[in-house]
């Protein structure tokens, strides 16, 4: 009998269709309890369902429903009311809790980049030593050889030998009662980190060697790898002086006072460390360390013996002419050797003792100076606040806010100022360490494929050596002499290039690196004038146009209506070629005219019409390029977020600042310090005045002027170019023989003149003719660098190093002493090494007082600049005389820099350095200050072109 089903039912499923067999359930009603019996009350007639088709039905469905599980079960319920809309507290609070989740996330990211930050300057050496561990035990494991990139596989069969033979040194002078001076400083590490560090130094210094040989000298290899073992050392002894731990036994005190005071401080330490104030419990821990200097003498004797165990313990095997019959070709990889007195750049190099590498090891340093171990990469969080001469920059590494270069007189004068004087300072390091730059990946990808091809575009150095000519066939002696000549001359830069080419790959190895990372930040110091600089050596912003174009912004901003207009001005300055030099109008017409160009550029750097290669700086050019086309290419341009930094440098900033010192009006109008319709080009302006002179001299006759010759040679020579370099450094006390081998290169560079005696002639004319007409033109100029050399020259005269104080409050001493050369016996040679004497070097003080001067004035400009743009809520970055902002905040800066600028000299410059000397040494009659002119400074703040 078919089943059916009752009309209404409440422990039935309601109708459905036919179900796949074994599938799920549809929802079910519930079933509720049988009720008690009420009242009968009359119900409508309801209709009748549609018959159920049960010829269709399914035992096997019937059998899963029931089988179903009960959550499956959806009981029907009229849809919910709709909630009341949240109060205003409510909102309020639930807000408040969205941003305290968002910091607890921003806390907890910043925590893990701390941790590996630590990491990577508490452990680098560690981990390299840790990692040659690890290939030797699968070395032994699988009886072959790891696949290694050639250097890693040099460093991988020295490591061993060289690890043992310091482990045997470190014995010996272990059981020895009278050690050498070296040995307490040898026993500090463990061989194996010892052995890294020696490895990877004299790599290093191999492969940025200038000379492109392959030799770094004895001395300066000797004293970097004692450098390095004792900087391993202090972070060490530091990083173990910070970690909670408690105190061995053996380091308990007799003295119960000073264990209770130690017991306190632990205490305290403790309690920062587990709120998380690292930065206080370091300060307290580094206030306990008395970590002596270990003084150049010792860190050469510990470098020269690590040097002399390198050389008995590395080797290289020949892989040429190898067969069974024959024993492997074994031979050093390192020599000491005794280069002979050359001449160079003019000068003469006396005899000196290098550390040479084998051609073998040579061969290899282009194609792997990626895997050489760069210890200190950029830092992943902000650096550490400075708060004093060692206190800053980085977290565990021996940071200093001076590069004094072990000059006592520069190092005590910044102890003893008080702090408060040195804020400004202090605080505008830290502005520049806080900013947060970030690797541009697309401009990267453009630069590692170039440099995959073989580089030699887009100002790569080639990855080719230039040829040697082929001797000539004739015997002549003038043209074997002059083919001599020319392979000596191609040797030379082959060499040079080599240099480049290692140089490249140790900035594209950090780029690599830090590719991936969110951001990192460069932790900034001073040299003694007061400029600022990047710690990390290799790239930063500071560096060539491939650096610049490798890094970017961390964070983004809007363009807006300004940004947009100032991104396509920064792409024609980068562009070059006289472009930078145009109205900002014409500069915007002038990319306007070649978007085309710019997206192909964009879209198709390298296989495209590669329109970017072209500019002054190619990589800076290409990074506006695809910056600029992303913009036009949005759906609102206006709206895009930009990454780029935009540049506003100053017009010959030297310049500009001694017009403003004598308040020169003429000298201001050429350097763009006067409004003007258009940039004056003082470049410019000093090249026509040499032709001028040059054509002159020309039409002379060659029978009573000298000069004649030389004149006709270079008239069709004389450009911007040439006289530009000179230009710019005649304001920091360039010489004639400075100005004559800046002109030489340029020329050389043109190529007319092959004849050398003749370039030498010549660039000696084109270098007197360039200075007489920068001294007619900054007479104003020249009078003030008379005046501060003269004052230079009698404090000098007492015995006395010039100091004074920059407008922001740094105390300046020039370092420059006669220096006494003294030997030092080490076990591998006797050493010469230079100490600082009493005696002050009269001419080099008197020399170059001006341009520290200015250089501590442009310096101060900067400082203040970077102050204002952080109270702004702008993200700022330098180089000296060249300021960097987001394109939307570019006419914000422009504007605080003229006005930083007319603040610094509203200040009495002069005259309060005159007073300053008065009070050092009164007994001195210094001569007045030279008279100045009358040029409104405040023109400043409406002249468009002063920074541009």
């Amino acid at each position: 009998m078919p089943l059916l089903l009752a009309p209404i039912s409440t422990c039935a499923p309601p109708p459905r269709p036919r179900l796949r067999r074994l599938s799920p359930p549809p929802p079910m009603v519930a079933v509720a309890p049988v009720p008690p019996p009420r009242p009968v009350t009359l119900l409508p007639i309801l209709p009748a369902p549609p018959p159920l088709n049960t010829d269709a039905f399914d035992w096997l469905d019937l059998f899963a429903f029931l089988n179903s599980p009960a959550d499956s079960y959806q009981i029907p319920h009229p849809p919910p009311s709709p909630a009341p809309p949240p109060t205003a507290e409510e909102e309020l609070a639930a807000l408040l809790e969205r941003g305290k989740e968002r910091e607890r996330a921003r806390r907890a990211g910043h925590r893990r980049l701390r941790q590996r930050q630590v990491k990577a300057e508490t452990e680098a050496w560690a981990r390299a030593a840790e990692e040659y561990r690890q290939l030797e035990r699968e070395m032994l494991d699988r009886n072959l050889a790891p696949q290694l990139p050639y250097v890693k596989s040099l460093f991988l069969g020295w490591f061993e030998p060289l690890r043992d033979a310091v482990a045997r040194d470190q014995d010996v002078q272990r059981r020895k009662r009278v050690k050498h001076v070296y040995a307490k400083y040898l026993l500090l590490l463990p061989p194996e980190k010892v052995a890294v560090i020696v490895m990877h130094k004299m790599m290093g210094l191999l492969m940025s060697s200038k000379d492109g040989c392959g030799s770094v000298r004895v001395v300066q290899a000797a004293h970097s790898i004692g450098e390095a073992v004792e900087r391993e050392y202090k972070v060490q002894a530091f990083f173990q002086k910070t970690r909670r731990k408690t105190r061995s036994k053996n380091e308990s005190e007799n003295d119960p006072a000073l264990d209770k005071e130690q017991a306190k401080c632990r205490k305290l330490v403790k309690s920062l460390v587990r709120r998380r104030k690292l930065t206080e419990a370091q300060k307290l821990v580094q206030q306990e360390i008395e970590l002596e200097e270990w003084g150049a003498e010792a860190q050469v004797k510990l470098g020269t013996r690590l040097i002399e165990l390198l050389l008995d313990s590395a080797f290289v095997q020949s892989p040429a002419n190898q067969t069974p019959d024959n024993s492997p070709d074994f031979r050093p990889a390192f020599k000491h050797v005794l280069r002979k007195p050359i001449v160079e750049n003019g000068r003469l190099k006396k005899k000196h003792f290098v550390i040479e590498c084998d051609p073998l090891v040579h061969e290899g340093f282009e194609s792997t100076a990626r895997h050489v171990e760069i210890p200190y990469l950029p830092m992943l969080v902000p650096p550490t606040k400075w708060k004093g001469y060692d206190k800053g920059g980085h977290l565990f590494l021996p940071s200093y806010v001076m590069r004094t270069h072990g000059v006592k007189d520069q190092k005590e004068a910044i102890k003893s100022v008080p702090r408060k004087q040195l804020r400004k300072v202090f605080e505008a390091l830290d502005i520049l360490g806080g900013t947060k730059w970030r690797v541009n990946r697309r401009v990267h990808d453009v630069v590692e494929t170039i440099w995959s091809r073989g580089g030699g575009i887009a100002g790569l150095v080639d990855k080719e050596n230039i040829p040697l000519p082929e001797r000539p066939e004739t015997e002549d002696p003038d043209e074997i002499q002059k083919w001599r000549w020319s392979v000596k001359k191609t040797k030379k830069t082959n060499r040079e290039l080599h240099a480049e080419r290692c140089d490249t790959e140790l900035k594209l190895s950090v780029a690599r690196k830090m590719r991936e990372e969110d951001g990192f930040y460069y932790p900034h110091n001073l040299d003694f004038r007061g400029r600022a600089y990047p710690m990390h050596p290799h790239l930063s912003h500071l560096g060539s146009d491939l650096c610049r174009g490798v890094l970017e912004y961390g964070e983004g901003r809007p363009l807006g209506k300004s940004g947009l207009r100032w991104l396509k001005i920064h792409l024609a300055n980068k562009y070059g070629g006289g472009i930078e030099k145009l109205t900002h109008e014409s500069k915007l017409a002038f990319v306007e005219d070649r978007l085309p160009a710019i997206f192909d550029s964009a879209a198709n750097p390298v296989d495209g019409n590669c329109w970017w290669i072209n500019a002054e700086d190619p990589f800076q050019c290409l990074a506006a390029c695809i910056d600029l086309s992303d913009a036009l290419k949005s759906s609102s341009p206006h709206a895009a977020v930009s990454h780029l930094p935009i540049h506003q440098d100053g017009s010959c900033n030297g310049l500009q600042h001694y017009a403003a010192l004598g308040r020169d009006y003429m000298g201001a109008a050429a350097v763009n310090l006067v409004p003007g319709e258009k940039p004056a080009d003082i470049y410019s302006e000093i090249a026509a005045r040499v032709l001028n002179v040059v054509r002159e001299d020309s039409m002379k006759d060659p029978a009573t002027d000298p000069s004649v010759p030389l004149a006709r040679v270079l008239v069709d020579q004389v450009d911007r170019k040439l006289v530009k370099q000179t230009v710019m450094t005649s304001v920091y006390g360039v010489t004639f023989i400075g100005a004559r081998q800046q002109i030489m290169k340029r020329l050389q560079e043109k190529g007319h003149i092959t004849d050398e005696k003749l370039l030498y002639d010549v660039s000696c004319y084109a270098a007197r003719v360039t200075l007489d007409a920068l001294g007619q033109m900054f007479q104003s100029a020249r009078g003030i660098m008379a005046w501060l050399g003269d004052c230079a020259k009698m404090i000098a005269s007492k015995n006395q190093p010039v100091r004074w104080t920059s407008p922001v409050g740094l105390p300046v001493v020039q370092p420059y002493k006669k220096y006494k050369n003294y030997m030092i016996r080490t076990s591998l040679q006797c050493l010469a090494l230079r100490r600082e004497g009493d005696a002050i070097a009269t001419q080099r003080q008197k020399a170059a007082f001006p341009p520290n001067f200015v250089h501590s004035l442009d310096s101060s400009h900067m400082m203040m600049t970077a102050i204002t743009c952080k109270e702004a809520g702008l993200h700022f970055a330098g180089v000296h005389d060249s300021f960097w902002v987001h394109a939307c905040d570019v006419d914000k800066m422009n504007q605080i820099l003229r006005e930083q600028f007319v603040e610094l000299y509203s200040m009495p410059i002069l005259e309060n350095l005159l007073e300053e000397f008065q009070t050092l040494f009164p007994t001195v009659e210094f001569p007045p200050c030279p008279a100045q002119g009358n040029f409104d400074v405040r023109e400043v703040l409406t002249s468009t072109y002063f920074f541009n």
